[in-house]
């Protein structure tokens, strides 16, 4: 906003020539009165006139303020919804799991819908509560002085049910934000499984659990609703109570002075004023407390500092494939053992390592420390001699490709999710890549080929489709390191085969990590490391392994490996 003095100069002045308006209508209305009383028809058709004139002036003021207004708030939401999604892309895992998918997603909409809504509010409303409450204040008192106790009861009176009423509503605003978030959770996570719940025939199951969080933001809406219900009643009551005291006690007055009678509508809408600023102020002030929690946790999105940063003045280039851990232990945050316990192990350039183990095991965070998704606690990770802690991010993200298991996929283009792996990919980059991946034959089957159109999530796509899709996007750029996370699961016996014959061949100069559940995955793989409990408990060749590795061994017999032997 302080980007935009201008819009804040012009909304202020424009405020001024509102309120002005507002405060000068009742005293010409008075004038009116008196002139009426007088028998004045000049005077009476000269201050309409002038009355039409004021208004004209106020109504153009209003509109003016309201389209500045719109276009300060539209202006500050678009901002803010801007900085917050780039600010996101810059999260770690951890970051992302801290916060939750769901809980990101209202911050970005809901929350900064309230934010838009305040910025409204203090350059249409907040600005002029003050000026006007004060004027008229002033005003009534000058109007009419003997009857300077009714205007004092009306501002207490209107006080403290602003104060009781709108001090209960402050914290069920407070929960609505809350449940809005779970019931926003629970709507995401049933679209996105909606299969998987058809299919374990769970729908009612899943609708018992949407309305359980429902119920809880149902019942927080209808007690601010019921206390709405009550505050408009009461607001009636006061104001009527104190239109009734000023018409019996005024009466004395105008015996003795008649003019008290064209002073008395002035009064009275000055009255009203007053009880409308506190009244708006109130509502203003509650509704700016709900918008300041959202501020607050945007605020929250804003000044969290990922868990990874990097060094892009001074950092160091990766210049080949070698891979070590040394001494590596990392620990998830609300976990109570590490994931990975001392982790030491090198990898050539070029070789193809395969990672196995027991499901929980530690073989995804491995893979994704490879990738800087997560810093170990403990230890360092070097690729090409360098420590990760010390890459530039740019360098980092061409060095090293990460593929995971659950394929995602953007809606857009197929040539629009490859170029994720490789910004200028061209047709040959693709066509290659595809060649790799065994994704060309399905994709020249599409009417517009590279430019076919992929849906959200590519649901338009098996998901074997999807994963060679994604080992595509992995292969595009011919990273220095490939690390596929059991990214073949999908696969068929023939196609994950010549996948891999594909990247021995076409990517000999890639280290390759194949995190797999199965053996025969790794089979041919230059080294394997098996890992147990978070514990690097062997590595050595498929022969060696089979010989000295109890945990290999029993994974291999599970599996009847020696058919593939």
């Amino acid at each position: 906003m302080k980007e935009k003095k201008s819009y804040l100069l012009g909304s202020l002045l424009l405020t001024i020539v509102i309120v002005t308006s507002q405060l000068w209508q009742p005293k010409v209305l008075q004038n009116i009165f008196i002139a009426i009383g007088n028998d004045d028809k000049d005077a009476v058709m000269t201050l309409g006139v002038k009355l039409l004139a004021i208004a004209a002036m106020g109504l153009l003021a209003g509109v003016a303020n309201t389209l500045i207004s719109a276009g300060m708030a539209r202006d500050v939401s678009a901002s803010l919804r801007k900085d917050g999604f780039e600010k996101i892309q810059t999260f770690s895992f951890s970051n992302i799991e801290k916060f939750s998918t769901g809980n990101l997603v209202v911050r970005l909409t809901n929350d900064i819908t309230q934010v838009q809504n305040l910025v409204m509010m203090i350059l249409q409303t907040l600005l002029r509560i003050p000026i006007l409450f004060v004027g008229s204040f002033i005003l009534a008192m000058m109007t009419l002085p003997q009857l300077w106790w009714i205007i004092i009861l009306l501002v207490v009176l209107v006080l403290i049910t602003v104060v009781g009423l709108f001090g209960v509503m402050g914290k069920h605003f407070g929960m609505i934000q809350k449940n809005l978030d779970s019931v926003n959770g629970i709507a995401k996570e049933n679209l996105a499984g909606i299969r998987v719940v058809k299919s374990f025939v769970q729908e009612e199951a899943e609708a018992e659990r949407f309305e359980e969080v429902s119920n809880k933001l149902t019942k927080h809406t209808i007690i601010v609703g019921r206390l709405f219900s009550i505050m408009i009643p009461t607001f009636t009551l006061i104001s009527s109570v104190a239109i009734a005291c000023t018409l019996f006690f005024s009466a004395d007055l105008a015996r003795v002075d008649l003019e008290v009678i064209g002073k008395l509508q002035s009064f009275i809408q000055y009255l009203m004023q007053i009880m409308m600023t506190i009244i708006i102020g109130g509502m203003m002030t509650m509704m700016a407390s709900r918008a300041f929690v959202s501020l607050g946790r945007i605020k929250e999105i804003l000044e969290t500092e990922s868990a990874i940063t990097f060094d892009e003045e001074n950092g160091q280039l990766i210049e080949n494939g070698d891979v070590s851990f040394n001494n590596v232990t990392f620990q998830y945050d609300g976990d109570e053992r590490p994931s990975l316990e001392n982790i030491t192990f090198d990898a050539k350039h070029g070789e193809v390592v395969g990672v196995v183990g027991a499901t929980g095991a530690g073989k995804s965070t491995l893979a994704q420390m490879i990738a800087r998704m997560y810093d170990p606690n403990e230890g360092s990770i070097e690729i090409g001699h360098v420590d990760l802690r010390n890459t530039k991010k740019e360098n980092l993200r061409e060095s090293v490709a990460l593929v995971l298991q659950k394929a995602i996929l953007f809606s857009g283009t197929i040539a629009e999710n490859l170029r994720h792996g490789k910004k200028d990919a061209d047709c040959d980059d693709m066509v290659n890549a595809s060649k790799i991946a065994q994704a060309k034959e399905f994709i020249d089957r599409q009417v517009d080929t590279y430019s076919g159109v992929v849906e959200e999530r590519g649901a338009n796509f098996s998901g074997g489709q999807k994963q060679r899709l994604s080992i595509t996007r992995g292969v595009i750029g011919k990273p220095k390191v490939l690390v596929l996370d059991d990214s073949t699961s999908a696969l068929d016996a023939k196609s994950e085969k010549l996948v891999k014959e594909a990247l021995a061949k076409e990517l000999d100069d890639t280290t390759t990590f194949i995190v797999a559940q199965k053996i025969s995955s790794v089979v041919q793989a230059d080294k394997i490391l098996v890992l147990d409990d978070g514990k690097l408990v062997a590595q050595g060749t498929h022969k060696e392994l089979v010989a000295t590795s109890p945990v290999y061994r029993e994974i291999y017999d599970t599996q009847k490996g020696k058919e593939v032997e």
